[in-house]
Formats: structure tokens, C-alpha cells, sequence
């Protein structure tokens, strides 16, 4: 007989007493989230939570120097060159063959000292035949006007034998200039520095045949920028210190009215008193000229700095320890520092710690260590 399947009941948790507790424990929790979550609102605390409060921070230290105003002298420096009070070469007046030479190069000579001359022998026949010609045509000129006066020449003959006199006349005063020229000289006191001529040789009129300089005194130029030209006038002395390491006083001869057009500079010059040539001319010179007196504070360059606007000056500390920047100008320049103006007459500079303060913020200053 076929067997018949068993149906099973359907199983159900309702009826399950541990299914009806799991529930209960259920809505009890959520209950007790609700009521934790409402008393905020029901009962605040009463006692805020804790902040933490940071503190302020201190007051950078920085070091500082107190400085007071000096009075100083103002000098304006420029490197410059030695040149000579007179150079120029000598030149051949006329042409001719070189006879002697009496000096040699590198001689000091005198103003008027014959330096070579040149063969005369050609220039005597023609002082002797222009003297001739000259001779001869004041007879005819004598012969003419005694005619003239007798009636027997006319006036045209004694005006021909003028203008004949007057070529003669001028053919002797050339032909003695010329013997003049044969000799060459000095022009002025100087020293013989070149001297192209020995005996026997041939020289052409106008040819270059030495060179004298006068370096007694010298002269030292400078160039002198715009911004300064009204600091320098004629009469100011100054102190000239040579390549050579001679020194020596000048003074300011020359300042120049018109600006070079490519330096935008002006000339200056200064005569140095050389009476024994020891300097010799053309080499380099640093110059110093005192334009004035201006009170500044001598600083160290390295606690100079720079603001926002790019301008260069210096930071110090107020008496209620506040930083102020001053800006400066550079009055003098010297090896262990400079002095500056635009501070007042007596500061206290923050010597360290500059770079990491700025104007307005207050600092803990503190006397700076001597070195």
C-alpha cells in the first residue's frame, strides 16, 4: 500500500517564550538611549567643560646697543689718474739732415735748451742768395724812383720795383726763420721722454721727433657723478694717496660745468705739488676731499637691513620695549664700519636678533655682550 507523506506543523518564535523576551530587552534599551539623549535638554549641566587657554607667547629676545650721535667729517672719495702738468711732442719745423743731438732721452732740460740741430749748409747759400736778391732789388728800386723823379720812368716801373723789394724782403726773413728752425728746443722745463733723432739723419718738416713732460706738479683727474658735483668746489684741498704708496696734498683746481654725455659725469682736477718728479705721471690715485661736518652714529654694516618698501636702515628699541625702524643714509664709509644719519641723537640699536622682529612688535631687550 503507497505510504502517505506526514505533513510537519509550521514552527513559530511567537510561541517561543525566549523570542518574547529578546524584544522586551530590545525596546527597554532604546527606551534608555531616548532618555540619556533627552536630559541634555531636560536638566543642562550646570558646569561648563574645561578649555584649554593657550598662553601668550614672550616677548623675543633681541640684544642692544645704546649709541650716541658723533660729529664727523664728511669726505667724498673717487680713484682718479696722475697725468702731467704739460706734455707734447716735439716736431721737426723744418727738413733737413740731423747735425747733433744733445741731449738723450730720459734728461731733464730747461725751457729754451737746444735739443738737436739740424745741417745748415743748405739754408746759409740761401740766406746769402735771398740777401743777394734782396740787395739787388732795392738798387732797382732806388734806380726807379730817382727816374721818376728826373721824369724819365713812369710810375707803373717804380711799383714793379716795389713789389720786387717786398718778395726780396720776405725771401730773407724766410730764409732766416729757417736757420731759426734748424735748431729744436724746449719748449718748457720737462723731462726727455722719447727721442727718435740720431746724427746723419734725414727729418721731414712737421715730423715727430720726441716727447717732454712736465710733471711738476701733477695733475690728478677724477670723474665726479651728478648727485655730488655741488660738493666739490676750486680752493678744497685734498689728500691724494698714489698707487706708488706716496702721499701727498692737493687742491682743487678745476671742477667742469658740462656733463659727459656718455658717464653722465663732470671733470675735476687737482694739482699735486711735485717738485722733485718722484711721482711719476699716468699712474693711479685714490682721492679724498672734505665736503663738511654732519652728526651720524658709527654702526657696524651688519645690522643694517632692509623694510618693506626696500628701504635700507636700521632697527632699535623704544623705552617701552618697542621695535622702531629708522631709515639711514650712508654719511662715511671706513674699514671696521660705517656712520649713518637718520637716528636720533641717542638709540638704543638691536644689534642681534633683527631679522626676526619687525616694527611695532614688542621685544625683551638686553645689553649686548662686549667681543
Amino acid at each position: 500500500m503507497p505510504q502517505t507523506k506526514k505533513e510537519t506543523p509550521d514552527l513559530k518564535f511567537a510561541d517561543d517564550q525566549g523570542a518574547s523576551r529578546s524584544t522586551w530587552i530590545a525596546a527597554a534599551l532604546l527606551v534608555l538611549v531616548v532618555v540619556w539623549m533627552g536630559s541634555g535638554f531636560i536638566f543642562p549641566g550646570t558646569k561648563a567643560d574645561a578649555v584649554v587657554k593657550r598662553e601668550d607667547p614672550k616677548p623675543v629676545a633681541v640684544a642692544v646697543k645704546s649709541s650716541v650721535a658723533e660729529t664727523v667729517a664728511q669726505f667724498y672719495q673717487a680713484e682718479g689718474q696722475a697725468l702731467p702738468d704739460r706734455d707734447t711732442m716735439l716736431r721737426a719745423e723744418v727738413s733737413g739732415d740731423v747735425a747733433e743731438v744733445l741731449v738723450s732721452k730720459g734728461q731733464n732740460v730747461s725751457a729754451g735748451d737746444v735739443i738737436a740741430r739740424l745741417d745748415a749748409t743748405t739754408n746759409e747759400a740761401d740766406v746769402r742768395r735771398a740777401t743777394e736778391e734782396l740787395a739787388r732789388a732795392q738798387r732797382e728800386f732806388d734806380n726807379a724812383e730817382a727816374l721818376l723823379e728826373r721824369g724819365v720812368a713812369t710810375a707803373d716801373r717804380v711799383a714793379q720795383a716795389r713789389a720786387t723789394l717786398a718778395t726780396a724782403q720776405a725771401q730773407v726773413t724766410s730764409a732766416r726763420e729757417t736757420s731759426e728752425n734748424l735748431v729744436i728746443t724746449a719748449p718748457f722745463d720737462g723731462r726727455i721722454e722719447t727721442l727718435d733723432l740720431d746724427a746723419g739723419e734725414f727729418v721731414s718738416a712737421g715730423s715727430e721727433v720726441g716727447r717732454i713732460v712736465d710733471n711738476t706738479p701733477l695733475t690728478v683727474t677724477i670723474q665726479v657723478p651728478q648727485q655730488s658735483l655741488t660738493r666739490i668746489k676750486n680752493g678744497q684741498t685734498a689728500t691724494v694717496n698714489f698707487i706708488t704708496g706716496e702721499e701727498r696734498a692737493g687742491t682743487v683746481s678745476f671742477v667742469g660745468t658740462s656733463a659727459s654725455s656718455e658717464t653722465r659725469t663732470f671733470l675735476a682736477e687737482i694739482d699735486v705739488p711735485n717738485k722733485d718728479g718722484a711721482i711719476p705721471a699716468g699712474i693711479s690715485a685714490e682721492i679724498s676731499i672734505p665736503t663738511g661736518e654732519v652728526t651720524a652714529h658709527f654702526l657696524s654694516p651688519s645690522i643694517v637691513s632692509l623694510n618693506e618698501n626696500g628701504e635700507l636702515g636700521v632697527k632699535t628699541v623704544t623705552a617701552d620695549k618697542t621695535v622702531e625702524f629708522h631709515a639711514i643714509q650712508v654719511a662715511r664709509a671706513q674699514i671696521d664700519g660705517i656712520w649713518v644719519t637718520g637716528l636720533p641723537e641717542r638709540a638704543d640699536v638691536i644689534t642681534v636678533g633683527q631679522g626676526f622682529v619687525s616694527a611695532g612688535e614688542v621685544v625683551n631687550p638686553s645689553p649686548e655682550e662686549p667681543s
